[in-house]
């Protein structure tokens, strides 16, 4: 498929084809070139990167989809939102393709990190933290895919919803205790007031901070990706299982303090 035609379908929120799928190489590397055309096109009519989003970094969940690495896509100013003073937002899914929704830890970026990448030149490159709602979505039927297809449907990203920033100095000195903080935190994922999963950020590379240096490292190496930006935001990986939506649902997650959770409503 050219970019033109995968584009079209994040526009139509269509499946692909399943011959366009078979044809799709396994190539890791040819699918960020391709997603990165596709990024350019998105940009040449008028959107504007505001981050990335980590996909695949919980490991618990990687025999489930048969992808046994993390990727990253691009997040746009038509696909973010913020949540309301009361910590709730809505999506509208009605032009996605296959809609699931994932809990994650949002960062914001104060800087472009230094090049000696560690849990610390991170803490001193990011200006807070926050829970999010990522909507990933697959034009691939029934979410039946190798890595690379993921990499080239742009991440599978869909719409990222982010709560209340937290400044990150207000609740860790450095690094070190930052990732501490991150590595025992937990999630109650709940649809209708019923929990329905318990998410780990344990689960997400260790931390979403540990998330955060992975992506950076490839970042950097994949030819023609640009470079994280002050104003970024980055969202870090899902906690949970990735859940269907329809719409008319209500869906919250429930953190430990310091984070207060997140409502979302399907519309």
């Amino acid at each position: 498929m050219t970019p033109d035609t995968l584009l079209q379908h994040i526009d139509q929120g269509s499946l692909w084809p399943a011959d366009s799928v078979a044809s799709i190489p396994s190539d890791v590397a040819l699918a960020y070139h391709t997603a990165l055309q596709v990024r350019q096109l998105r940009v040449q009519r008028g959107e504007q990167p505001r981050g990335f989003k980590i996909g695949f970094t919980n490991r618990s969940i990687w025999e489930r989809y048969q992808v046994f690495e993390p990727i990253w896509g691009t997040v746009w100013n038509t696909t973010l939102t913020h949540a309301d003073a009361q910590g709730e937002g809505w999506v509208d899914i009605s032009h996605m393709s296959q809609p699931r929704l994932e809990p994650e830890l949002v960062f914001g970026m104060r800087s472009t990190p230094a090049d000696d990448l560690n849990p610390q030149s991170l803490f001193e490159a990011i200006e807070w933290m926050a829970c999010g709602f990522e909507i990933v979505q697959s034009h691939a039927t029934d979410w039946r895919f190798k890595v690379a297809d993921t990499v080239t449907d742009s991440g599978l990203h869909a719409h990222l919803l982010v709560g209340k920033p937290l400044a990150v100095r207000d609740v860790a000195a450095d690094g070190a205790a930052l990732h501490t903080l991150l590595s025992g935190m937990s999630l109650q994922l709940m649809h209708e007031g019923k929990t329905v999963e318990t998410g780990y950020a344990s689960n997400v590379l260790d931390s979403p901070l540990m998330a955060l240096l992975y992506f950076l490292k490839a970042l950097r190496q994949c030819p023609g990706a640009p470079d994280v930006q002050a104003g970024d935001v980055i969202t870090t990986g899902t906690w949970t299982d990735a859940w269907p939506l329809v719409a008319g649902q209500r869906w919250e997650s429930r953190y430990a303090q310091p984070l207060t959770g997140l409502k979302i409503n399907v519309t």
